[in-house]
């Protein structure tokens, strides 16, 4: 998100830039109006393309991290279910030493 918050830093500077040059270029005023509009279009076109961007990544990110969870949920299962099979072994045959032992 670092490289956002540069990213945007950059396109406001860009458009700051544009907006004061416009300002201070010698021409009519409609003119200069009419540039005005016409850079505030494209900064907002760009900053939409931008955050569209920034979406997207956020949404990759989301669907690896969640599907990083279902794995290691799976995962923890599995295990779980293995420890449970090998402490019921070891019990049952725990239990039928005792039975042994008892029977001598």
């Amino acid at each position: 998100m670092n490289s956002g918050k540069v990213l945007l830093g950059v396109l406001a500077g860009v458009a700051a830039g544009a907006f004061l040059g416009i300002l201070f270029a010698p021409d009519k005023g409609a003119n200069t109006r009419k540039k005005i509009i016409s850079k505030g279009d494209d900064f907002a076109d760009g900053l939409k393309e931008k955050f569209n961007e920034f979406l997207n990544q956020m949404e990759d990110k989301y669907s690896e991290v969640k599907d990083n969870a279902e794995e290691l949920v799976e995962s923890g299962k599995a295990k779980f279910q293995d420890a449970k099979m090998d402490l019921k072994n070891q019990v049952n045959e725990k239990v039928g030493q005792l039975a042994q032992n008892n029977n001598h």
